[in-house]
């Protein structure tokens, strides 16, 4: 069976097309009991849902509970408007990566990355960047034809661009996991700033990429790509090498 989808107008999918049903999980600081699931029911009708049904609620004890309800949503939105800015560069596998950077570059790439300032969560710059990498697809340090510097957790803007310069780095790849309060845009406001300051931030590519990291946010920070959830060492080593064929080849 086949469904004829009218992209101009979409709603959420539950049970038929575009009947609105949506899944909803959150906490209030409210009792565990049919007091706080009124309170849940009327938020809801309060944010334009209807037919709500609270299904679950947990006592997250010192006053708070968690709630997963089921509403319907009366919004649609229209998919040919939408515009998202993406890293468009064609994704090459290691092999690729190296032999393209042999053949158009002709000489070994230099990486410095880190995750910066309080961030302790090496997680992301690991995946990217040591050699066993994740999920089937070996990290930066492993390729032939990259120079990677891994410099790990909590490490500060200033001690960051010390080694790019010291190392004459081609491009500085940043990772952000905690984003409380929006401490990531902070940091990551924060390097760009004082790489402009220093005179490199056009010596070199800079990259940034996290759980809450696009490629347009990115881009507003003043970095020159961003890769989210879902990228892998694949995505940020050819973008790097086509980059830096562009730029040396003056594209």
């Amino acid at each position: 069976m086949s469904f004829k989808i009218d992209p101009t107008r979409i709603k959420p999918y539950g049970d038929t097309l575009n009947d609105g049903r949506m899944q909803l999980s959150f906490a209030l600081p409210v009792s565990c009991d049919e007091a706080g699931k009124e309170a849940a029911k009327i938020l809801l009708k309060t944010m334009g849902f209807e037919n709500i049904e609270i299904c679950f609620l947990k006592d997250l004890h010192e006053g708070f509970t968690q709630f997963v309800a089921y509403a319907n949503t009366l919004v649609t939105i229209d998919t040919t408007k939408i515009h998202v800015k993406v890293v468009d560069t064609e994704v090459m596998n290691m092999d690729e990566t190296d032999e393209f950077i042999e053949k158009n570059i002709g000489r070994s790439l230099t990486v410095v990355g880190a995750c910066i300032e309080s961030d302790a969560h090496t997680v992301g710059i690991d995946a990217i960047m040591n050699m066993k990498g994740y999920n089937h697809r070996f990290g930066i340090e492993r390729y032939k034809y990259f120079n990677a510097y891994n410099m790990g957790a909590q490490v500060p803007s200033e001690e960051l661009l010390k080694k790019a310069k010291e190392v004459n780095a081609d491009a500085i790849l940043v990772s952000q996991i905690v984003t409380q309060k929006d401490i990531h845009i902070k940091n990551l406001t924060r390097l760009i700033e004082i790489a402009e300051s220093e005179g490199v931030r056009d010596k070199m590519l800079f990259i940034c990429g996290g759980p809450r990291i696009s490629h347009e946010l990115a881009i507003e920070l003043g970095y020159d790509a961003g890769f989210g959830s879902g990228s892998y060492s694949t995505n940020v080593a050819s973008f790097i090498a086509i980059e830096m064929e562009k730029r040396l080849n003056n594209k």
